[in-house]
Parts: structure tokens; C-alpha cells; sequence
């Protein structure tokens, strides 16, 4: 098989021919059709995640169908449909799994990190770690529902939001393009927030109510002129705009954090005070969770705007995402 490898923290991607991998007794093994490439990958790519071990093959949204099953796997056969996410399995016996909080397993894997991921034409996963992807929708589509898609989703449906109430998404990008999708498809009255007044149209058609230009509106003035949200879903990887919503929450309104900024956040304290506010983080979900998101997209017609490139041009891919050129979501396409 071919796969795109990372021989070293730092290194240039090489694409090379290896065995194809035989599944251990409780992993499946997927021909890939369509793996997404993540900022989350920068962490493979440049060795800033502890512990990854090289060669590495990177690729956490990885969508496909089983060709062969581990002697001890029962629940899934060859021939499903199924797809891997950034969970890649969890131990069963720490104290996070016997409670069923397997996002938090203290010995969790990671798809495309602790082991090789979907930039390959084949990928061995634990079978915990899959989700069942439906029939009719698009591998290409549904491989970043495996991470930007199941992290927003998942996100929303946690929170106490509820139809009719405001729920303002915080960037119009790779995550918050889907985050918008999903507010909308929830009932909720959806503001997109964005520094770029030229996606406005995008936002409107993707299902906001209201988009917000915090490049010449204060964005928490714009929420309390709404009534006060009762969520901000903060995709935007910047402090400074997770900071600039945090004054627009309502009673009882929470930012929620799923994109990291790469320093502190700074809370107007007093203002969570008196609202009883929060501001807390959110990531992802485990194999069911993208499932269900996978699911709800389907059925609410909810996909990702994605570019696509070969195998081949992993280079060029990657090169784009680390550069946020990619408008949405890239995706290698292996069928």
C-alpha cells in the first residue's frame, strides 16, 4: 500500500510502499476511500504532542470500509461502512471508562498519533473506536464530521441551549462553518460572528439569523442587543475573540471553547458573576459521539465545504491547512 509518512518531528512528508497491516485480534482494518487533514495534525508533523513515536502516519478523519476483522471483534464485519475520529480507543478499566466517560480514559489512543492514521490506502483501528457512517453519504463530506463536525455538534447538543434560544457561533471557518449548520438545525437563533465581513453571505446561507462584523460592531454589545446569548460556541483559535463574547452572555450563558487560542483567555469575572455565566472547553467525543454526528448530518443534510487532493499532493494539503488558505476543510481522496 502506499501511505504519507512523517519519519521525524519536522520532516517533510515521504510517500512510501509498506506491507499492508494485519489487523491484531481486537482491530479492524479499513481501505480508506477519504481521510481529512486537521490543524491537530501540525502535532505528528512537528513532534508538539508527547510521546508520538516515528515513523508516524497521520490522519484522524479517516472514512472507509472494513476489509478485515481481528479474530475477537464481533461487532463489526467486512464490507461496513465506518469511519475513526481523534479517539482511537480506550482501555475499559480506568476510572474515567468505568464511569462511561471513555473521552476522558486516562490510557486513551489516538487515531494518526499513538498509532498510524488514514494517510494511508489501509489503517488498522480498535474496533471501539469506529463509528458506523451511512450509506448515502459522501466519504469525502463525511470525513471532517469525524473531527471539526462531532467536535462542534457534540459541543452544542451538551450544552443547555435550547430551540429558540440564542446560540452564536465565533468564526465562520473550519469549525464554525459546521457549527452554524448544526445551531441552525437545532432551532436555535443563530448569530454567526466573524472579523471577516466577506463571509456574511455564507453565513446567512448556511442558516444564521444574524452575522455579526466584530471587525466594526463590539460582538458582546451586538449579543445583549439580541437579548443575551445563552451560548457562544468560541471555534475561532484566538483568545482575543473568545474574550470579546464573553460580555455578551446572558443569565445563565456559557462560552464554550472548542477552538484553542494559543494563549491565556482573559474573563470579565464580574460579568459571569452577575449573569452566573461560564466560560469552559469542549473537545470532541468518542466513537458513538461521531456517529451520532454523522448521523444527524445525514439526515439534516449538513455537510462540510472541503477542497480535495490525492495521495499525492499530501504535501500541497497540508501546506494549505497550516497556512488556513483551505476553504473549508481539506481532504484527501484515495478512491
Amino acid at each position: 500500500m502506499r501511505a504519507a509518512v512523517v519519519p521525524e518531528a519536522g520532516a517533510d512528508f515521504e510517500l512510501v510502499d509498506r506491507p499492508i497491516p494485519d489487523p491484531d485480534p481486537t482491530e479492524v482494518r479499513i481501505a480508506v476511500d477519504a481521510c481529512g487533514i486537521c490543524h491537530s495534525d501540525v502535532f505528528v508533523k512537528e513532534g508538539t504532542f508527547p510521546g508520538v513515536s516515528y515513523p508516524r502516519t497521520p490522519g484522524h478523519e479517516v472514512v472507509g470500509r472494513i476489509d478485515a476483522v481481528g479474530a475477537d471483534v464481533t461487532a463489526w464485519s467486512e464490507g461496513d461502512r465506518v469511519g475513526a475520529g481523534w479517539h482511537g480507543g480506550h482501555c475499559f478499566t480506568c476510572e474515567p471508562c468505568r464511569r462511561g466517560d471513555f473521552l476522558l480514559c486516562e490510557n486513551a489512543e489516538i487515531t494518526g498519533l499513538t498509532f498510524d492514521g488514514g494517510y494511508a490506502e489501509y489503517a488498522t483501528v480498535p474496533s471501539e473506536a469506529l463509528a458506523a457512517v451511512p450509506d448515502d453519504l459522501d466519504a469525502v463530506d463525511a470525513a471532517p464530521l469525524l473531527c471539526a463536525g462531532v467536535t462542534t455538534y457534540n459541543a452544542l447538543r451538551n450544552s443547555d441551549a435550547r430551540p429558540g434560544d440564542v446560540v452564536a457561533v465565533v468564526g465562520v471557518g473550519g469549525l464554525g462553518h459546521l457549527g452554524v449548520q448544526y445551531a441552525h438545525a437545532a432551532g436555535f437563533e443563530t448569530v454567526a460572528v466573524s472579523r471577516s465581513p466577506d463571509k456574511r453571505d455564507l453565513a446567512l446561507d448556511l442558516g444564521a439569523d444574524h452575522f455579526v462584523d466584530a471587525s466594526e460592531t463590539d460582538p458582546a454589545e451586538a449579543l445583549q442587543a439580541l437579548g443575551g446569548a445563552r451560548v457562544v460556541l468560541s471555534t475561532a483559535p484566538s483568545a482575543d475573540a473568545a474574550e470579546s463574547v464573553v460580555g455578551g452572555l446572558g443569565a445563565d450563558g456559557e462560552v464554550v471553547v472548542v477552538g484553542i487560542p494559543g494563549k491565556p483567555v482573559p474573563v470579565d469575572a464580574q460579568h459571569l458573576v452577575g449573569t452566573r455565566g461560564a466560560v469552559s472547553g469542549w473537545g470532541s467525543g468518542h466513537a458513538r459521539d461521531s456517529q451520532d454526528t454523522l448521523e444527524f448530518s445525514d439526515l439534516r443534510d449538513i455537510t462540510p465545504v472541503v477542497e480535495t487532493f490525492p495521495l499525492d499532493e499530501v504535501d500541497a494539503a497540508y501546506d494549505r491547512m497550516v497556512e488556513n488558505e483551505t476553504r473549508f476543510r481539506a481532504v484527501l481522496d484515495l478512491t
